[in-house]
């Protein structure tokens, strides 16, 4: 097995600190990354989640190019549900955007993740203007039949290097109604109480999530708080700062000092964020969105 660098929470300190927060009202863990299927002992940290008292779930956020080895395994250990990120079906775009993957195995990832019953499988698509916009009619075609929810989401300010330009989610639904004839008519809020509006495209027999952070943001709503792999709690990521827990929890403080630490972090969440103050380009790129 891999050693984890000392840099980074051990698996048993993931645990401890997962514990922590799930005794203060957490109900629902997801694991993103980065890419978490790279994580040495993946099943049994989900096993371990899994157990913990009052936690309702465990799911994971993956680009799904091992999960066609590890879905059964994963499923057995108690994930309930995957996020995959899919930009394009196209072979050639899929290389471009990724810088070099390739896209056979991540459609092979999804169809395991359907065969071992991690569902609903929710595509992740950011859309990018002059790249991958032209490609949503595709991926609509494509999730409607599989059986997928799609969500389409506006591209985050990721610093140098970032791939086209914003399309907002007007565009894009005016996108969608226009190629499908088609009205598009809003549903409730994700039951996983997620960022995403969900839509259902009339006559198409298929459901849209449009997650709009930049025009029309969800900050109001949102209880999303990220442990980083290096024991950082950050509570936005479109804001500086974190709250240091690897630091603490490894000089041995007591449980309740760390559940202090915890709540008080939580008490200054930001209320909203704000992209234009460039807090967030390289951090979002390190951490991920």
């Amino acid at each position: 097995m891999r050693s984890t660098p000392a840099e980074f929470l051990s698996e048993s300190e993931i645990i401890h600190l997962a514990r922590l927060m799930v005794e203060l009202g957490v109900r629902r863990i997801r694991l993103t990354g980065g890419e978490p299927l790279l994580f040495a002992n993946l099943p049994g940290l989900i096993q371990s989640l899994t157990a913990l008292p009052h936690l309702e779930e465990v799911t994971m956020s993956t680009n799904a190019v091992y999960l066609a080895r590890w879905a059964s395994d994963l499923q057995r250990a108690g994930l309930r549900r995957v996020n995959i990120s899919l930009d394009t079906l196209d072979p050639q775009l899929f290389r471009f955007i990724t810088r070099g993957g390739d896209v056979t195995r991540v459609l092979s990832g999804i169809d395991a993740a359907l065969t071992a019953g991690l569902g609903p499988v929710k595509l992740n698509m950011v859309v990018m203007g002059g790249i991958n916009d032209q490609e949503i009619p595709a991926l609509v075609d494509f999730a409607r039949q599989r059986g997928l929810l799609l969500r389409l989401i506006e591209a985050m300010p990721m610093g140098e290097g970032q791939l086209g330009s914003l399309i907002t989610a007007a565009e894009m639904t005016d996108l969608l109604q226009r190629h499908f004839h088609a009205e598009l008519s809003a549903l409730a809020q994700d039951s996983g109480l997620g960022p995403a509006r969900y839509h259902r495209v009339t006559g198409l027999g298929v459901d849209i999530g449009i997650i709009s952070a930049q025009s029309q943001h969800f900050c109001a709503t949102c209880n999303r708080v990220r442990l980083t792999a290096r024991g950082q709690l950050v509570l936005c990521l479109g804001e500086h700062g974190g709250v240091d827990l690897r630091t603490p929890l490894r000089s041995g403080v007591s449980d309740l000092e760390l559940r202090c630490l915890i709540q008080e972090a939580i008490l200054h969440k930001p209320s909203g964020h704000n992209f234009s103050r460039g807090a967030s380009p390289h951090r979002m790129a390190h951490l991920g969105g």
